[in-house]
């Protein structure tokens, strides 16, 4: 941007970027609404943005796994929300993820400039105020995407069907999961005691025992 401009000063953009009290959400508002139509993406991505880092006291900064180095390393993270198509991608919404350690280390805070309503969350949850925030925005997803990092977590899961929004997400090979026409029942109430409630009566099997008895089936019957 600095380059772009005639008198531009990279230092000076630089610090009015990472120092100036001003609020960057219209900014980054104004970005997504713009870029949605643009792209026409057919998912939203939700995945980690990761930077690797020198020394302790850049804000958030962790020894985590980097995706940037496929590593473990120092490093900050983000939570990103990116609007995709086979031909782009654009973020829409990020939040940078405060690991456990930064919760009580006032020294750090301190320095770093932290404000004090920022802690530790829990990557899923960040995901699902990115999304929120994008809703509040007039912006719904098409569908979203994930990778198992975050498609494993029952609790996204579930915030994303309590929010009417559909996804496709990976799951490891030995997460437990009931076929799609399982019910949960209860049995009749005898009157007497507490009453019983609704649950799976069949044990959960593993995904892959799951998709190994589906392909077995479309072989024999021609599925």
């Amino acid at each position: 941007m600095a380059e772009r401009l005639p008198d531009g000063n990279e230092q000076n953009l630089q610090q009015f970027v990472n120092q100036s009290t001003w609020d960057p959400v219209p900014v980054r508002r104004r970005i997504a609404e713009r870029m949605v139509p643009l792209i026409g993406p057919d998912a939203w991505a939700v995945d980690d943005v990761s930077f690797p880092k020198d020394g302790k006291m850049s804000v958030a900064v962790a020894h985590q796994y980097c995706g940037a180095l496929g590593k473990q390393a120092n490093c900050q993270v983000a939570v990103s929300v990116h609007a995709v198509s086979d031909a782009a991608s654009c973020p829409l919404n990020w939040r940078l993820f405060v690991p456990k350690e930064w919760a009580d280390d006032v020294r750090r805070r301190h320095r770093t400039g932290m404000p004090p309503e920022a802690g530790h969350r829990e990557k899923w949850r960040l995901a699902l105020d990115g999304l929120d925030e994008l809703a509040g925005w007039g912006l719904v997803p098409p569908v979203v995407v994930a990778d198992a990092g975050y498609g494993q977590n029952a609790d996204l899961r579930d915030g994303l069907n309590s929010r009417g929004i559909g996804y496709v997400v990976a799951v490891r090979s030995d997460v437990t999961v009931h076929p799609h026409d399982a019910q949960p029942t209860a049995p009749a109430w005898s009157g007497n005691g507490r009453k019983p409630q609704p649950r799976y009566r069949n044990k959960p099997s593993s995904v892959a025992a799951l998709a190994v008895g589906v392909a077995s089936l479309e072989v024999v019957y021609g599925f």
